[in-house]
């Protein structure tokens, strides 16, 4: 066996470009095992529990590419090193006979000039990204920023700078958004409609937009405003403003605000934000067991004055589960949050990070998880790994996991999952789905559902009731 581990410096790609490179370079023949990523504290972890040397990567950093190939022999090895630096430096060639296409603008202001924008979406490196926000305000544009991992200083000054010539930041970190009907980043199919959705949640968003949907009630615009922007330090300035917005267009008839657990005093303005508001404003601001996404969702579809259907779930037989702990591994932020105030409900406080005894639920999603990496709604890898030995460890006796459908997702988690499921139903571990997904999105919502369902899986389209029936298992209690 051939390993050979290669470091870069000052050379950056794409995440995502680079799972796929990964993943081209682990399909060739002889090829062991592959990891082609930035050098940040995450990825070098990982090189090592893979058995890779990492003894002269010290001093690498997140600006610089681990290129790591593990083969059968030195030519395969070199063969596969060479493809590595083939596919990251390829090129598209047009078709023979296409027409000459212009080179793509190199910069914010000329994009937005070519065509007439005024809405910049955002996804670079988190330490670039403010830059190319600045810029996409001055030039008179609202922006979603997607980019992670960019500081709380930026940000105010984003929101500061959006204030002064009303315009509306979502994000950083926003991972999804409708606006008037378009998807944008981690986005369900959904129909238009009446309903407007705001808030500091990203999975939040397209929960609510999936059990929506659920119903046959559309959705008009859903703006995410980032994770910290109901922080004390950002003081909900972009939810503030899609208050305003939505408020103020004729064509909305009901508001739904969500978001992790905010800022107490935070939470108090924009209380009083929303008593002012003229449209119904219903309240998913989580924290406790008694606010959920479907209560909101629910009471949002009775203000319109439509029948509420009860989301979807898929069980053949009840999942039995042997003595053991609760266990979390979410994709989802937002998710994690709700399904932990419904789990600390019964069963007491739960840690926030895998490996340690008792309870716990975890946010793969979170930046320290996703810093030089696609987030886990992209590629599943990291978690699929921590389920695998979550599922192993004997303490563990019920699971609950996310799965997020929607464009810019994963095009079949179930693939990666049912294995797993599989080995968790022979060791008697109950395998608890909250599934995120609309009945038009490209996945396949029923499909994915039936796959992990025959695997030994229940699953839920409501995210408190997939969390609601792990607590139920984890207390020993069988019943539906």
């Amino acid at each position: 066996m051939i390993d050979i581990v290669d470091v870069v410096t000052r050379r950056y790609h794409d995440s995502v470009r680079l799972m796929q490179v990964s993943r081209s370079i682990a399909d060739m023949n002889g090829v062991q095992a592959s990891m082609v990523a930035m050098g940040t504290d995450l990825n070098l972890e990982l090189l090592s529990e893979m058995g890779f040397d990492t003894g002269h990567t010290t001093g690498s950093g997140a600006d610089d590419l681990l290129i790591a190939v593990r083969a059968d022999d030195q030519a395969t090895a070199d063969l596969a090193r060479a493809e590595v630096d083939r596919l990251l430096t390829a090129a598209p060639r047009p078709a023979a006979g296409a027409p000459f296409t212009p080179p793509p603008p190199h910069t914010v202001e000329s994009a937005a000039d070519s065509v007439g924008a005024n809405l910049a979406l955002i996804s670079v490196p988190g330490p670039h990204a403010f830059v190319e926000a600045m810029a996409a305000l001055e030039h008179g544009m609202h922006v979603m920023v997607f980019s992670d991992n960019v500081s709380v200083e930026h940000e105010l000054a984003l929101k500061t700078k959006a204030a002064t010539e009303d315009l509306l930041v979502m994000g950083p970190d926003c991972g999804t958004a409708i606006v008037h009907g378009l998807g944008l980043g981690f986005s369900n199919v959904v129909e238009p409609g009446p309903v407007a959705i705001t808030g500091a949640s990203g999975t939040g968003i397209q929960q609510l937009c999936c059990l929506f949907d659920a119903s046959g009630v559309g959705v008009r615009h859903a703006l995410g405003t980032g994770t910290r922007d109901l922080s004390a330090e950002i003081g909900a300035r972009s939810t503030l403003a899609a208050l305003d917005a939505l408020d103020a267009d004729p064509e909305v008839e009901v508001i739904v605000l969500v978001s992790k657990p905010p800022d107490p005093s935070v939470a108090e303005s924009v209380g009083d934000a929303v008593s002012a508001c003229r449209t119904p404003v219903v309240n998913a601001m989580l924290g406790s067991a008694d606010v959920t996404l479907e209560a909101a969702a629910r009471q949002a579809v009775e203000v319109l004055g439509k029948p509420w259907v009860e989301p979807p779930t898929w069980r053949t037989e009840i999942a039995t589960s042997r003595s053991g702990a609760l266990r979390g591994l979410f994709s989802g932020g937002t998710l994690r949050a709700e399904a932990k105030a419904i789990a600390e409900e019964g069963l007491g406080q739960l840690a926030d990070e895998p490996g340690v005894p008792g309870h716990w639920l975890c946010d793969f999603g979170d930046d320290r998880y996703t810093r030089g990496r696609a987030h886990p709604m992209i590629d599943p890898a990291i978690r699929l790994d921590a389920l695998a030995a979550t599922i192993d460890d004997s303490e563990t006796g019920v699971v609950v996991v996310d799965v997020v459908l929607g464009h810019a997702a994963h095009p079949d988690p179930a693939s990666g999952l049912v294995p797993l499921v599989e080995d968790a139903r022979n060791w008697g571990v109950a395998v608890i789905v909250s599934l995120c997904g609309s009945r038009g999105d490209p996945q396949g919502r029923d499909d994915q559902a039936r796959r992990l369902m025959e695997a030994g899986a229940e699953v839920y389209q409501s995210n408190a009731a997939a969390a609601g029936r792990a607590v139920q298992l984890t207390e020993g209690v069988g019943g539906g």
